[in-house]
């Protein structure tokens, strides 16, 4: 044995002073492997070993415990006090608690539902008050394994949340007992024909063989705004390729745009043929650029008949995607600015309250969550989050698809190690969670429902001992960002004893 050692390193050190590509190789024979193992494994030891509780990005320790805690039902406080340094800090929130606050839930009441009934505003045949305002956001299969969306979707069915399809179409994954939204990309997947354009009679079939509830359509996400989606070609299987209408083993690159419309009007002219042709409520997904896309589209919203029933605003620091780094880091507003800046043309219009807001990018924690809820979000949808509720160690492997827990791949080999129905009950366990410490904090604010917390009882910290509220970082008017009088008092009936 020592002998085969000895020859294998002796073969390496050969082909490190001969090889031309790796000058660190050619200078420190051996060893220097050590560096590119090093790299290799550096998320990982980070993880472990040198960052700080709440240090790590996207995720830090401190977040990644709170998730698997609470998707496996253990204990998820932290105990000693917060170990975050809250007079030296930047954009660190703070929720004020109300001097005499609603009385605690019940434990493990976690009735959070919809604030508005979704479609209601414009009286689509099928509006229907979401069961759940967390959901799970947009996660297609082929970016996932069919065992992470099969769990995804029997979570959701368990929780009563929604279950985003994402743009890769809808796959026997997704079938499993959840209520479906189902996305349409650039590349109308699973409802396009043979040259890749949009297919209105395949649209109306599908939805109307699955438990789909909701239509949203795709303009761009947080993780790669203004750039079309890229699956690479080895998690293009053939049931992948089928699901999509596509090539097997090809990489699939979806369109920057869409072609069924260019611009605003056309836009909402596909929306109401969408509605018309299936009932469904109908919205939209985009992270935040320019400004004059909400301006235009408030504009012909308000001064006709035609509009979205929600819009779901993804910020530049979401994203289960992977993406070039540029527009990882660089392209589009955060969720905070994004949803501001697009709330702000339908508020000053009259016609915000009409709307479905949605929130993602992040917000899968309970103050992240409260933060969009005052910024005028209905409803919020997790994607990592839910990963991480089913095994996802951030090991930041997505695009490779080499996943080391079956998550984020298509190998066989890999994806066998992840048991649907055991992550299943760990995603419902973790939406459970997530809406009963929401509820928690909506009564500490004295209110019955955390779409009902303002922005003014939202408390930005920044250095130096100064703060703002959200209201006065974002210019937010009295009543910006909350439900319509009737939706409260519907609301209110509907939640009974706790509204009191």
């Amino acid at each position: 044995m020592v002998f085969g050692v000895g020859v294998v390193l002796a073969v390496v050190l050969a082909y490190d002073l001969l090889q031309r590509s790796h000058a660190l190789l050619r200078n420190f024979p051996l060893i220097g492997h050590l560096r590119y193992l090093l790299e290799a494994v550096g998320p990982e030891l980070r993880q472990y070993i040198v960052t700080d509780n709440d240090e790590e990005r996207p995720f830090s320790r401190d977040q990644r415990r709170w998730v698997y805690s609470s998707a496996k039902r253990v204990d998820n406080h932290f105990g000693f006090g917060t170990d975050n340094d809250l007079e030296r800090t930047d954009n660190y929130l703070i929720i004020k608690q109300a001097a005499f606050p609603l009385a605690t839930p019940a434990p493990g009441d976690d009735r959070v539902p919809g604030p508005k009934v979704l479609g209601g505003a414009r009286h689509r045949r099928l509006a229907f008050r979401p069961r759940s305002a967390v959901n799970v956001s947009a996660m297609s299969f082929g970016a996932l394994s069919g065992a992470a969306i099969e769990a995804l979707n029997r979570g959701c069915a368990l929780a009563g949340a929604l279950h985003n399809t994402g743009e890769g179409g809808l796959s026997p994954h997704h079938c499993h007992g959840g209520e479906l939204t189902y996305q349409i990309g650039t590349g109308y997947f699973g409802c396009r024909d043979r040259d890749g354009n949009f297919d209105l009679p395949r649209l109306v079939d599908l939805v109307a063989a699955h438990p789909v509830r909701a239509i949203e359509i795709k303009l761009s996400q947080g993780a790669k705004p203004g750039i079309g989606g890229v699956l690479p070609g080895a998690k293009v299987t053939p049931e992948v390729a089928a699901i999509r209408g596509i090539e097997a083993g090809r990489t699939c690159i979806s369109p920057a745009a869409h072609r069924a419309f260019q611009d605003v009007d056309g836009l909402l002219d596909f929306v109401e043929r969408l509605a018309e042709a299936t009932g469904l409520p109908v919205g939209i997904k985009s992270a935040v650029g320019e400004e004059r896309f909400w301006e235009d589209l408030a504009r012909l919203m308000a001064a006709g008949g035609r509009g979205v029933d929600f819009i779901t605003i993804d910020g530049g620091e979401g994203g289960t995607g992977a993406a070039p780094l540029a527009f990882s880091d660089h392209v589009s507003l955060p969720y905070k600015l994004g949803m501001a800046r697009a709330l702000r043309p339908f508020a000053e219009a009259g016609i915000a309250a009409d709307i479905t807001w949605i929130g993602s990018a992040k917000l899968g924690f309970p103050e992240q969550a409260v933060g969009a809820f005052a910024l005028g979000a209905d409803l919020v949808n997790v994607g990592r989050e839910a990963m991480l509720a089913i095994g996802c160690i951030q090991a930041q492997r997505c695009h490779t698809g080499r996943c080391p827990v079956g998550v984020a791949t298509q190998s066989r080999r890999l994806t066998r190690g992840l048991d649907p129905g055991l992550k299943s009950v760990r995603v419902a366990n973790y939406l459970s969670t997530l809406r009963e410490e929401l509820l928690q904090l909506a009564h500490a604010c004295g209110v019955p429902h955390p779409a009902l917390i303002d922005a003014s009882q939202v408390e930005v910290l920044q250095d130096r001992y100064r703060s703002s509220t959200l209201a006065e970082v974002f210019g937010y008017q009295p009543g910006w960002g909350l439900p319509r009088p009737a939706d409260v008092a519907l609301l209110a009936e509907l939640l009974g004893p706790l509204a009191v």
